[in-house]
């Protein structure tokens, strides 16, 4: 069964993680110089940690915090265009009891769904360095081990799923494309993504449809797992 006390557990150490010099420099000079359109509010400016349903079937992986989304917000994809993007497909999915994510405390609601990161601080650029990720790799094995429902992981972007491979031991490892699915075991599958950043949004690289045929086949992965669990 799912652990949420393993969860809590694995959250309170992540917002209190230092390891990395440069994300924690560049993660609270953001929170401290801000960007002038949230100059009247305070930033969390910490390491991210998941959220969702601890009984989730479903678990998202993203890349790494927003600097003036998540890293404003305090929560994964809250407050920044990607998250836009994200929210409005869970919510048409059934994910999701709403299509909008402004700030941590605006009654959003995941079911059946878990939102979990390769990266827990905002970095540079939006590019963590190899020693960056692999400093945030435990995180994100606990997180998987501990969401003990999983069925769909759907990795957004070539960087999440690097990231999801590298921690369950993924080998060999098909290429990344939307909608390349990888088996991992009897009852979890990875389901690849195009990332929802402007850079592919805009560019009609992932279009609505696009995304929301990734948690269509999301779900019926998971339905699928729980009838072949019954059967045995």
């Amino acid at each position: 069964m799912a652990q949420p006390d393993a969860i809590s557990r694995i959250n309170a150490e992540i917002v209190e993680c230092r390891r990395c010099p440069r994300l924690v420099a560049w993660r609270e000079e953001v929170a401290a110089e801000k960007r002038a359109a949230f100059a009247d509010q305070e930033y969390w400016g910490r390491p991210i940690p998941g959220f969702g349903d601890p009984k989730a079937r479903l678990v998202i992986v993203g890349l790494a915090p927003a600097a003036h989304g998540a890293n404003r917000t305090g929560r994964m994809f809250t407050g920044d265009r990607s998250g836009d993007w994200l929210f409005r497909a869970l919510h048409r999915a059934g994910y999701a009891n709403q299509p909008i994510s402004v700030s941590a405390t605006d009654g959003l609601r995941l079911t059946d769904a878990y939102i979990t990161a390769a990266v827990r601080c905002a970095p540079p650029a939006n590019k963590p360095t190899a020693e960056e990720r692999d400093n945030c790799q435990a995180y994100l094995a606990r997180d998987l081990a501990a969401l003990s429902e999983t069925a769909a992981i759907v990795a957004l972007g070539q960087f999440g799923y690097d990231a999801v491979c590298r921690v369950l031991g993924v080998r060999p490892r098909p290429r990344f494309g939307h909608l390349v699915e990888v088996p991992v075991d009897e009852r979890r599958t990875i389901v690849c993504s195009f990332h929802p950043s402007q850079q592919n949004t805009f560019t009609g690289k992932l279009t609505e449809p696009m995304f929301d045929a990734v948690f269509a086949r999301a779900r019926q992965l998971a339905d699928a797992a729980d009838l072949s669990a019954r059967g045995r």
